[in-house]
């Protein structure tokens, strides 16, 4: 689940962040919870996961709409 959590949050600073971002965050959560042996990767799974959502409202601040685009 780290793991995953890590490419979740990486890819979430791409595409679907508003989706993503979330999913990378819970994932991370489980794995330390669970006493996961990848760490490392879970708590980079969580910090993409809330830099994924500190992108969306940045960029959402800028356009001022619900979703953003380049």
């Amino acid at each position: 689940m780290a793991v995953a959590s890590f490419v979740l949050g990486l890819l979430g600073l791409l595409v679907l962040n508003l989706f993503l971002g979330p999913i990378a965050i819970v994932l991370a959560s489980v794995a330390l919870g669970r006493g996961t042996a990848r760490r490392g990767r879970a708590f980079l799974g969580l910090g993409l996961g809330i830099a994924d959502l500190v992108v969306l409202v940045a960029f959402m601040q800028v356009d001022n709409t619900v979703s953003w685009s380049f």
